[in-house]
């Protein structure tokens, strides 16, 4: 139960720093509420076809280093990914380059920087809910 309320948190965080992001830059509360449901609708959309082809990679790569740096580059790629969607969500609301920049480069940054923080939090959380039988055991 706490692990499906984790990830719920984690949705509505990025969710809060997507509406704060698009509020900042646009002042508008409704564009705000509809980029944060279009963006992530893009996403899911997206993903799989960006995880079939890392796949194919994946299974092409031989040897331990190069499945480690094929990984590497899909988490890049994928990175790539969140940024462009964003760009592209932004650029369409304004019709400027510099907002869909700006968002490309502001969201990614603020999810690296406060989504750790969120999962520290969570951790913290699922160790008090443990029993102490449990905590010995681990």
């Amino acid at each position: 139960m706490i692990i499906a309320a984790k990830r719920l948190s984690q949705v509505a965080t990025h969710m809060g720093i997507a509406y704060a992001l698009a509020y900042a830059l646009t002042g508008s509360a409704v564009f705000s509420g509809l980029a944060v449901l279009v963006e992530p609708v893009i996403n899911v959309l997206l993903l799989p076809f960006h995880e079939a082809a890392w796949a194919k990679r994946h299974g092409k790569a031989r040897g331990a280093r190069a499945r480690y740096v094929s990984l590497a580059f899909e988490k890049l790629s994928q990175t790539g990914l969140h940024a462009g969607v964003a760009f592209a969500v932004m650029y369409v609301a304004t019709g400027s380059l510099t907002m869909g920049g700006v968002a490309a480069l502001l969201e990614p940054i603020c999810n690296v920087i406060v989504l750790p923080l969120h999962d520290r939090l969570w951790d913290k959380l699922e160790r008090a809910a443990q029993p102490a039988s449990q905590l010995h055991a681990a």
